[in-house]
């Protein structure tokens, strides 16, 4: 039985649904540089990072498409994809110097994890409709 998520869980899965699309963007954008001979965004081998950034861009939109409809399976993935979001801000933004970048990355990041550990998103997830069944027996 699929339970319908709250809005902050549809607010989180908004969140990661646009940092889906910005990683198949990044896919298409390598794959277009490699086919112009340009070179790499990431300086690295065009075909191999465009292929990256397809699965992990994929894995995120299925994570913001199940928390959207419902589905909870789709907050462990957003919630892990966040994780690994806020060292690459902080790299981005101290190791690299491009604040710019890393700042809007960790607030993203940071904004998504609040809205997924909310006191809304933590009941969706523990609901279990077999509790909430009252046809049985009385076992008090």
């Amino acid at each position: 039985m699929i339970v319908p998520s709250p809005a902050t869980v549809r607010q989180a899965g908004g969140l990661v649904a646009l940092e889906g699309v910005a990683l198949v963007g990044m896919a298409v954008a390598e794959v277009v540089l490699y086919f112009r001979g340009s070179g790499s965004i990431a300086g690295f081998n065009g075909l191999g990072t465009a292929l990256w950034f397809a699965v992990m861009g994929s894995a995120v939109l299925a994570a913001a498409w199940a928390l959207w409809t419902g589905r909870r399976w789709g907050r462990g993935l957003a919630v892990f994809a966040q994780l690994l979001l806020l060292p690459v801000a902080y790299y981005m933004a101290v190791g690299s110097g491009q604040w710019s970048l890393g700042i809007p990355v960790a607030v993203v990041a940071a904004a998504t994890l609040v809205l997924l550990f909310s006191r809304s998103a933590l009941e969706w997830l523990s609901y279990d409709p077999a509790s909430a069944d009252n046809s049985g027996p009385e076992t008090r």
